[in-house]
Order: structure tokens, then C-alpha cells, then sequence
């Protein structure tokens, strides 16, 4: 009984050092940048500066399928499926829109490469989105995204902009902050576009 209750211990503890060390890896790449311009109990408003992405477009409003099936072909184009066999830097957040019927995913371009310089995607389907400077309102969740969770912390951002009487343009993104290895410390948000 000792002896299972040390394997089990040991087990435990490198199990826990392994999400530290991968939660501080995956902490240590480059991220869509914002300013936070208010903060108000349970969100923020946040300037985000123009940015460029990879995106794909998926015919489900399903977020495990879309979030599978997109991170597939996107995670396979940055790592080096395109015409030059380049490897991207990946980056975080991967965003998501939240739309009926249909999912586009996004990938942030390193802010080093230009859309110029991307290696040309093997799947037709792979395409260049440049979104300008714009103001979001977020609301943050923990642990694992499920279309429930998402729909609950939508409705609850909705809720606290009606509250500050705060308009916006019913164009919501969720934002997944970690790599599917990862199984503590996991960081999602919803985000709106302000009017």
C-alpha cells in the first residue's frame, strides 16, 4: 500500500510539473496585442491593434468539430504544409468567430511576416484575413471551451454591456489561449467588437 501510495505521488508530481512547464512554454510565444482602455467587474474593453491572419472557414457552428477539424488544417500549414515546406511560429490566441451554421478559424500571423512573405498554403482554402485596429469587449473563462460554456459567457457579456449601456456590433469571437496538451491553467474569452 506504501509503496502504491509513492508511485501514485511521484506520478502526480510529474504530471503537475509537466503542465508548468508547458504552460510556461506556451506563455513564452507571441500574442494578438491589445491595450486595456476600461475595466469594469466581470470584463474589459480593450483596443486591439491591426493585425494579420491565416484563416479557414468550416461549415459548423459545432465548436469541438470546427475547433478540430480547423486547428487540422491551419496547424498543418504553419507547420509547413505549404508550397515551401516553411515552419510558422505559432501564436496565441486561436480565434474562432461565432456565427450560425459556420465557423471561420484564425491563426495571428507573426508580426515579423507579411502577407507577402507567407509561404502559399496548399489548401485552397487557407486565406489571408487583415483586420484593422478595433475596440473589444471581453469576458474571460477558465478550463475547457464546450459550445454550453461559450454560450453562457456570450450571453453574460451581453448582459454587462446592456448593464453599462455599452453598444456593439453582435460580432463575437472565442479566443482558446492553449495548446491541447494542456490540461490546467486553460484560458478562454469571449470578444465583441464595439459599435
Amino acid at each position: 500500500m506504501k509503496l502504491l501510495f509513492i508511485i501514485l505521488s511521484v506520478i502526480f508530481l510529474l504530471f503537475i510539473g509537466s503542465q508548468l512547464l508547458f504552460f510556461k512554454s506556451s506563455h513564452n510565444i507571441e500574442e494578438y496585442k491589445y491595450v486595456v482602455i476600461k475595466e469594469y467587474p466581470g470584463f474589459e474593453i480593450r483596443k486591439y491593434e491591426a493585425s494579420l491572419f491565416t484563416s479557414v472557414e468550416l461549415d459548423t457552428d459545432d465548436y469541438k468539430q470546427a475547433s478540430s477539424k480547423g486547428f487540422s488544417i491551419l496547424g498543418g500549414y504553419i507547420f509547413g504544409k505549404n508550397e515551401s515546406k516553411e515552419q510558422i511560429s505559432m501564436t496565441s490566441p486561436v480565434a474562432m468567430t461565432l456565427e450560425a451554421d459556420e465557423t471561420t478559424m484564425m491563426f495571428l500571423v507573426p508580426k515579423k511576416k507579411s502577407k507577402e512573405g507567407m509561404p502559399k498554403p496548399v489548401n485552397s482554402n487557407i486565406k489571408f484575413i487583415e483586420i484593422p485596429e478595433k475596440q473589444m469587449a471581453a469576458i474571460t473563462f477558465r478550463g475547457w471551451a464546450s459550445n454550453q460554456k461559450i454560450e453562457k459567457y456570450k450571453l453574460e457579456l451581453v448582459r454587462l454591456l446592456d448593464q453599462k449601456g455599452i453598444q456593439h456590433m453582435n460580432k463575437f469571437l472565442v479566443l482558446g489561449y492553449n495548446p491541447p496538451y494542456e490540461v490546467l491553467f486553460r484560458k478562454n474569452e469571449i470578444v465583441v467588437e464595439l459599435e
